[in-house]
């Protein structure tokens, strides 16, 4: 019996082994963030002048080369950190650094979505939604926008809501449109709630013309604050308007 209270030399040793990993990929992923804040600095103060110059203005090759070199050092001290390859692939597709390469960018790009960035899922959703009738890539589009809105990026939840509203490449749902209208609105997005609040408004109006036909008709009394019945009313109207 005494022998369950005795710690094995085996099972002790797996333990250091597991922490000390632990520890190893703790202090890699932290020196990866550090070199990724320090190029994201660089490469936000280019954003912030590239608007009153060139943009191959040679005034802007220090930052660029700094934000690269840091991007490039944060993937070498953390090669599964997504964020790095996230922003080297934006810096090569993006901006006119020394050394930039599209295809290295794109592969970044499709590596870092592949691997559950969400920001890489919502960028290549985007580039993938081209109108190239030799391209056919909506489907994949599709796929890495719906990624990205099982992590709730604001983003994509509003360009999937678009894509709900009118019908583009999925069956045309406006409840579904709406529900990912008022979620990147709580996240912030400015247009997601502009879209949100016109949906509603349109809803209620309908709303009311249709409880004024019902009241008409002798009816006392009906729920008036449900959120519900107002996407349900909604789709109702789209469909009559259809």
């Amino acid at each position: 019996m005494l022998g369950n209270y005795v710690k094995k030399p085996g099972l002790e040793l797996t333990a250091r082994c597991r922490l000390q990993f632990c520890r190893e990929m703790h202090s890699r992923n932290k020196k990866a963030m550090e070199f990724i804040a320090k190029g994201w600095n660089a490469l936000k103060e280019v954003d912030r002048v590239i608007d009153y110059c060139e943009r191959n203005d040679k005034r802007l090759i220090p930052l660029l080369r700094t934000a690269k070199e840091n991007f490039e050092l944060a993937l070498a001290a953390d090669n599964s950190n997504t964020h790095a390859r996230y922003w080297l692939s934006k810096l090569h597709l993006k901006y006119h650094v020394p050394g930039q390469n599209h295809a290295i960018g794109a592969a970044l790009l499709v590596e870092a979505a592949n691997m559950g960035d969400p920001e890489a899922q919502y960028e290549l959703g985007c580039r993938l939604r081209v109108e190239n009738d030799y391209v056919q890539s909506d489907q994949q589009a599709f796929y890495y926008i719906e990624k990205a809105v099982e992590k709730l990026h604001p983003g994509a939840l509003y360009l999937l809501g678009a894509v709900y509203l009118t019908g583009d490449c999925v069956r045309k749902d406006v409840a579904s449109a709406l529900w990912c209208f008022h979620r990147a609105s709580e996240k912030g997005h400015v247009g997601a709630a502009i879209a949100y609040g016109s949906l509603l408004l349109r809803g209620r109006l309908f709303r009311l013309l249709f409880f004024s036909f019902i009241s008409s008709c002798s009816l006392k009394f009906m729920r008036d604050d449900s959120v519900f019945l107002v996407m349900s009313l909604f789709s109702f109207s789209c469909t009559f308007n259809d």
